[in-house]
């Protein structure tokens, strides 16, 4: 989806912050002039740059250790299955990591860190993954489907954060749904966050137990409370949840949950969790209304109070971000389909978030507006 709209934070500082990113393989102005007559974006309309050209990447989980950034995204192929509202063309099969010393500066694109044929228990589909630090030890959490279609979340442990990594032989027990997000709160307790639905399955999970006949999309009950992700306390070894998943309660202002037909801002997938200034902050990603969305409470079990967008809609379906803060400033990594126009094939990408004084985070343009071009081009 393409949207522009008028800028909430200085794009001309934003855009020149995020301009040292690798750069498309031609941002001349033949290019650009091809992108127009293609009906495409020039590079300069957008708000920040690929990380990366050599692959497409997707859903990235950043993380910072030993002073440096590690990202962990999809991959995305161009596989052969037709768009449908499941999701079944994201056909993932592997991970790689991506490294940068520095936001602006060159980034590594690893090696594969783990292949679908290395984890005995999954058959295809590696979407959305996250990664923890416990010790010397690098965890990589990650949704796939099983043999009977249904996903579970895996786990693969490696001494070094680029991988490769060696998965466990079975998934998490009492698994189910995608997009894992492991938080690691101040006093060392890591919880994991988890849950998509449509092509994620929550709905099909609703009692923790699959059912393959469920529904396509959600509990299709617009005015009862919406489907909630789940978060579970992860056990001492990062392996297992030391607990059966709770629900995560999104409510609006009054304390009530935000209802199934509330599509601006209920829940879809995409969880993130961390914290400023005591406050943890619940993130995710409305799904077919495309937004990024957030709410804060004083639990990492919650409730989280919505409070606003983090990112209006970018080129693309829809986004799937990480929050880190780096060298005293805060950053938003999502995607987009700048580099290819198509759905699958997206690429990751970094700008900087800020906060308002009272704690809400302003809400980012993933565009440069017309009155802001002429000075804010990488």
């Amino acid at each position: 989806m393409m949207r522009k709209s008028i800028l909430t934070f200085g794009a001309v500082a934003a855009a020149a912050l995020t301009a040292g990113c690798q750069q498309p393989a031609d941002t001349s102005a033949n290019a650009t002039n091809a992108q127009q007559a293609a009906g495409k974006r020039p590079a300069s309309d957008y708000l920040s740059q690929p990380l990366v050209k050599d692959i497409f990447t997707a859903d990235p989980s950043a993380h910072v250790w030993n002073g440096k950034i590690y990202v962990y995204p999809s991959h995305d192929i161009d596989g052969p299955t037709p768009e449908d509202d499941l999701g079944s063309h994201f056909e993932m099969r592997d991970y790689r990591v991506l490294r940068m010393d520095r936001i602006g500066g060159p980034v590594t694109l690893g090696p594969v860190a783990l292949d679908v044929d290395d984890v005995p228990w999954a058959e295809k589909q590696m979407w959305a993954p996250d990664a923890a630090k416990k010790g010397d030890t690098y965890y990589l959490y990650f949704p796939a489907k099983d043999k009977e279609g249904a996903f579970r979340i895996g786990v693969a442990t490696s001494k070094d954060p680029m991988g490769p990594f060696k998965a466990q032989p079975q998934p998490i027990k009492g698994s189910y749904s995608i997009d894992p997000a492991v938080f690691t709160d101040d006093d060392g307790q890591s919880y994991m966050y988890f849950g998509g639905i449509w092509g994620g399955q929550l709905q099909r999970n609703v009692n923790g137990a699959y059912d393959p006949n469920g529904s396509k999309t959600d509990l299709g009950q617009d005015d009862k409370p919406a489907l909630a992700p789940r978060v579970a306390k992860m056990t001492g070894d990062m392996l297992e949840f030391a607990e059966t998943p709770r629900v995560v309660q999104i409510v609006d202002d009054q304390g009530k949950p935000l209802l199934g037909g509330d599509h601006d801002r209920r829940f879809f997938e995409a969880s993130w969790m961390h914290k400023y200034k005591g406050k943890y902050y619940f993130s995710y990603s409305t799904g077919d209304t495309h937004y990024l969305a957030y709410g804060t409470g004083d639990s990492p079990y919650g409730p989280f109070t919505y409070k606003g967008r983090i990112m209006e809609p970018v080129e693309g379906w829809t986004t799937h971000h990480s929050i880190v803060e780096w060298n005293g400033k805060w950053w938003l990594f999502y995607a987009d389909t700048q580099l290819s126009g198509q759905t699958r094939l997206r690429n990751v990408k970094v700008t900087e978030l800020h906060y308002n004084p009272d704690g809400t985070i302003q809400t980012i343009n993933p565009f440069v507006t017309e009155a802001t071009q002429g000075t804010a081009k990488p």
